[in-house]
């Protein structure tokens, strides 16, 4: 196995900025609420090898997960900020599923013949990779379903808690929840935990995007978190704020279909995005068909 998938959503505590996602119409579609465990895969691109060089040797991976079937899917994305890299997102109930999917795969001698040659093929364009693996913190959470298939980008925001100050981020997380519920109830986000992966108290929210314009209806917003936070709540969540992070890391991604290995039910949702090549390949077949049926006598 290499990938790994999961959907979030996210907010900003950093000096109170306020980042809303508008609430989705399909918001409580089925499967797409938070996992409980999370696992991040993160490739490093070399310089000149991501685009079309990278989709194809993750195209592989694609291929060979289709071909057997497996029930692992997982979400892909490329930074538009930050370090050229590629992120893969899969999502478990259970570490006990997480096991099972691994020992299952492993024992499929085609599928294992075909991830290798997959891994030989796109480790040539790497520089490096990493993994990590979350835990979703419901208790941290807002109106965390959203209807994945139908985003676009992914703004993923890394904070890193000082030892010893969780205390403090929970207080901050809290004051930032009770302010989204009096001034934006519409807004949705999921908070993970890193148990596994580096160093530090790490969690991650993630902003999901249909497009890009979100991004500035966050700044028009902003205004109002601080007035539901009030002058006290924004003096009382900079001094936690400033007491529990250590460090904070905010980058952009774009959804890559070439390289994700999704649920057939996303596919259904938004073909054109998802499988752009597959439905064109359908028309075209449909159109021979209805050609070569008037040209009969």
């Amino acid at each position: 196995m290499k990938k790994f998938s999961g959907v979030l959503i996210g907010l900003s505590l950093f000096l109170g900025m306020a980042c809303v996602a508008q609430a989705q119409e399909n918001s409580t579609m089925p499967g797409h609420h938070p996992p409980k465990i999370l696992s991040i895969t993160r490739e490093f691109v070399k310089p000149g090898k991501s685009g079309n060089a990278h989709d194809k040797t993750e195209s592989m991976f694609v291929a060979a997960m289709t071909a057997a079937k497996r029930p692992a899917h997982y979400l892909a994305m490329d930074s538009i900020t930050g370090r050229s890299r590629s992120l893969f997102f899969t999502g478990y109930d259970s570490f006990e599923a997480m096991e099972k999917e691994t020992l299952e795969e492993m024992k499929d001698a085609t599928l294992s013949a075909a991830l290798d040659r997959a891994n030989e093929a796109d480790g040539a364009l790497l520089e490096s990779t990493e993994n990590s693996v979350f835990f979703y913190r419901e208790d941290q959470s807002f109106n965390s379903s959203v209807d994945i298939p139908h985003m676009r980008y992914f703004d993923i925001e890394v904070f890193r808690v000082r030892p010893g100050h969780e205390k403090e981020w929970d207080d901050a997380v809290k004051l930032v929840k009770d302010a989204y519920a009096k001034g934006m109830p519409e807004a949705h986000w999921a908070m993970y935990q890193e148990l596994y992966g580096t160093p530090g108290s790490e969690y991650i929210v993630i902003v999901p995007r249909k497009s890009a314009s979100e991004i500035d209806m966050d700044f028009a917003n902003n205004k109002k978190f601080t007035d539901a936070m009030g002058e006290d709540g924004m003096k009382k969540l900079s001094e936690l704020s400033a007491s529990a992070i250590e460090e904070q890391m905010t980058n952009l991604f774009v959804f890559s279909p070439a390289k994700s290995y999704v649920d057939e039910s996303w596919i259904k949702a938004d073909p054109d995005f998802w499988k752009p090549k597959a439905k064109m390949a359908a028309k075209k077949t449909e159109e021979k068909k209805a050609d070569e049926k008037a040209a009969k006598p």
